[in-house]
């Protein structure tokens, strides 16, 4: 599939997912290409009670460095970033990463609607925002604030997803680019 979008340039993306969330990631993750410019934030939802394993799980399945995010981090071409368990990771001017323990958001911390907003506000239409499959609604509101901002919104066919209360959600709130199916959201990571 070429490029969708002949005429954008993609600065950040920002990816949201829940139930079925490592899965779709481990399709996706291997797509990216060695060559990837532009940084990728991901929020998981994972049980708090744990260390996270996640950058050790896609760091094997990844081309690109993949880190746990850090408060005050300056913000790296290529890296993939996973908010840490319990934080909230937002993007601040510079960029840079930002964590907070603020009170959750729609029952989540981290929250996609956290992250897709404070990434929003910093890399407007250059940023691609991508929902997966999930069994909550977060992540909604932040797709609709990255459309609003002129940035590209992209939502996994939730016919395919492992779990489409997420996916749902987002298309009912807002009129998102495409619907893909998860081999589709791989050949545009790959496009990038």
């Amino acid at each position: 599939m070429p490029w969708p979008w002949p005429d954008r340039i993609v600065d950040a993306v920002a990816i949201g997912t829940s139930a079925g969330g490592i899965e779709a990631l481990s399709v996706l993750f291997p797509s990216l290409p060695g060559t990837l410019r532009p940084p990728v934030f991901v929020v998981l939802h994972l049980t708090p009670a744990k260390p996270s394993l996640l950058v050790e799980i896609f760091g094997r399945k990844c081309r690109r460095p993949v880190r746990e995010a850090e408060d005050k981090s300056p913000v790296e071409p290529g890296v993939v970033y996973f908010a840490p368990p319990d934080y909230h990771m937002l993007i601040d001017d510079g960029p840079v990463l930002s964590l907070a323990a603020d009170e959750a958001v729609n029952f989540s911390r981290p929250s996609i609607d956290v992250l897709f907003e404070s990434a929003a506000d910093v890399y407007g239409a250059g940023l691609l925002g991508i929902i997966l499959t999930g069994a909550s609604h977060d992540g909604a509101a932040g797709l609709a604030a990255v459309q609003a901002a002129g940035g590209l919104t992209v939502v996994q066919d939730s016919a395919e997803a492992y779990a489409s209360a997420m996916t749902d959600a987002a298309v009912r709130r807002s009129a998102v680019d495409r619907v893909m199916t998860l081999k589709q959201i791989a050949d545009v990571l790959r496009g990038l």
